[in-house]
């Protein structure tokens, strides 16, 4: 099983990044992205069932960020607008054989299946 996140880089404030993760060697249910940021925890970004539409997102990254996948590449996506240096972090993509509630999608213990990160740094 892996995770292979990418897309992170250096952007200006109210530029936008699309982080991209394949994963591979088994199916999974849920699929999340969380980040942290130097100095403190990891935390939820986004998450997605990976059929059907149930989708969660934390409330500092509504409305400007958008998840979604390609099924038929195992590739899940995080589009990010609008960034903002609070939105520096390294960025992970995790997933779950399980099909998870919306709120358990939130949690990081829910998650089995972690890639390596990468990192996004947002300039003001």
């Amino acid at each position: 099983v892996q995770l292979q996140a990418s897309g992170g880089g250096l952007v200006q404030a109210g530029g936008s990044l699309r982080l991209s993760c394949v994963a591979s060697g088994r199916a999974f249910g849920t699929y999340g992205w969380f980040r942290q940021a130097p100095g403190k925890e990891c935390e939820f970004v986004a998450a997605s069932r990976w059929r059907g539409d149930t989708k969660n997102y934390a409330d500092s990254v509504k409305g400007r960020f958008t998840i979604s996948r390609d099924n038929r590449n195992n590739t899940l996506y995080l589009q990010m607008n609008s960034l903002s240096p609070e939105d520096t972090a390294v960025y992970y993509c995790a997933a779950h054989s399980q099909t998870w509630s919306k709120s358990n999608m939130a949690r990081k213990n829910s998650y089995e299946y972690w890639g390596q990160g990468t990192q996004v740094t947002v300039s003001s």
